[in-house]
């Protein structure tokens, strides 16, 4: 429901007038009908006052009933996991490039039998992240299953 069928519906469940509602937030009648109407908007301010004097959450005197709200929590989490999919894809890509990395180092042997590779920190790093990835990956996976059984 629109901002004007929500503004109408809260006053008339309220067995209020344009006037008394008016009269209420210190604001003219064609206020009110302008607001009703989709003339115009009410500023911030007036909203949250709105939402107070009501007692009603500003979600729902902005979004009006539940399946918006719904719908918006539904999107934002669907944003999230697909932000949690592309960090676990970057990590194990980061991963894969620092073996390719340390796979450049020139390895060298001293004359104590000793071998020197200068980029061999990089293959721990390069595991250690493709573990995060996976566990990233894994987690966004089971949570998806789990709500696919949920929602059964």
């Amino acid at each position: 429901m629109k901002f004007n069928g929500q503004i109408k519906k809260i006053r008339t469940n309220n067995h209020l007038t344009q006037e008394q509602l008016a009269q209420k937030l210190n604001v003219s009648r064609q206020t009110i009908s302008s607001w009703e109407n989709s003339r115009n908007l009410p500023d911030l301010e007036m909203v949250v006052t709105i939402a107070k004097l009501f007692n009603i959450s500003l979600d729902q005197l902005i979004l009006g009933d539940d399946t918006m709200t719904n719908k918006l929590v539904k999107d934002g989490n669907e944003t999230k996991k697909a932000r949690l999919n592309i960090i676990s894809i970057l990590l194990m890509l980061i991963g894969g490039i620092l073996f390719v990395i340390s796979g450049f180092g020139k390895s060298e042997i001293d004359s104590n039998g000793f071998l020197h590779e200068p980029l061999f920190f990089l293959i721990p790093l390069g595991y250690l992240f493709i573990f995060i990835g996976l566990v990233l990956f894994l987690v966004s996976f089971i949570k998806k299953q789990m709500n696919k059984f949920k929602d059964r």
